[in-house]
């Protein structure tokens, strides 16, 4: 059974919640993940780890540019039912949330910001490395360069580059009571490494489609997550 009292129970009794969440959390948005058949990785050519890497922004920016724009920004994406529960748990100051996405639906579901990490950043807050000047988005769906020639680029982790605001990530897990893991397949490293840093008196459970593969104890729950958090009261 995808949603129990006892799951309920744990989530009413808890105080320090902590959500770890992937790009499955917004799939029920038409944002399409990374690593399913569906996802966006699928028969591309150049391997996806060196394609959003910080050496192909230095050595190929316009091929970089041109997947970014073609398969990552949705701007007219609306948060689903998985975000504004999640939002209204911080909002209650009883959750906090470490997320993968880059896509911003947990800024748009009105999550309390002091309670949201974007572990991955945001492809929303555009600069330009040169000078660290800011720049429009729709500026940037329509060139990646300013208007003086500078280039612009998405203030998101490309693989090579280190995460944001770990430590504080790696603080909220070691004093989260309830850890809840949703939408991801928990492959990239230092986000499932984060695990490390939780509690042996912590609850910790998982929404997924799939199983995923990992070290730590895990009560996985395999389901549509959306169908998980219409039944949750929070």
């Amino acid at each position: 059974m995808l949603f129990t009292q006892q799951i309920q129970a744990y989530f009413d009794h808890a105080q320090r919640i902590v959500f770890m969440t992937g790009a499955g959390v917004s799939t029920p948005s038409g944002i399409p993940d990374y690593r399913s058949k569906h996802g966006i990785y699928n028969g591309v050519s150049l391997r996806p780890e060196y394609l959003l890497s910080a050496t192909a922004f230095r050595d190929e920016p316009a091929k970089q540019y041109q997947f970014m724009i073609d398969n990552m920004y949705f701007p007219t994406a609306k948060p689903n039912i998985i975000h504004e529960k999640m939002a209204a748990l911080t909002r209650q100051n009883r959750a906090k949330i470490i997320t993968q996405n880059v896509d911003d639906l947990h800024v748009t579901a009105n999550t309390k910001l002091d309670n949201l990490v974007r572990f991955h950043g945001s492809l929303y807050d555009i600069y330009a490395p040169i000078d660290g000047k800011k720049a429009r988005v729709a500026d940037y769906l329509e060139a990646m360069n300013r208007l003086d020639g500078a280039l612009l680029r998405p203030r998101i982790t490309f693989y090579e580059e280190t995460p944001f605001d770990v430590e504080k990530s790696a603080l909220w897990v070691q004093s989260a009571d309830l850890i809840v893991i949703v939408g991801t397949s928990f492959r990239v490293y230092p986000f499932a490494g984060l695990l490390n840093y939780a509690n042996s008196e912590a609850k910790i459970i998982s929404i997924n489609l799939e199983k995923i593969e990992t070290p730590f104890n895990i009560n996985q729950i395999i389901g549509n997550a959306t169908d998980f958090f219409k039944a949750l009261k929070v």
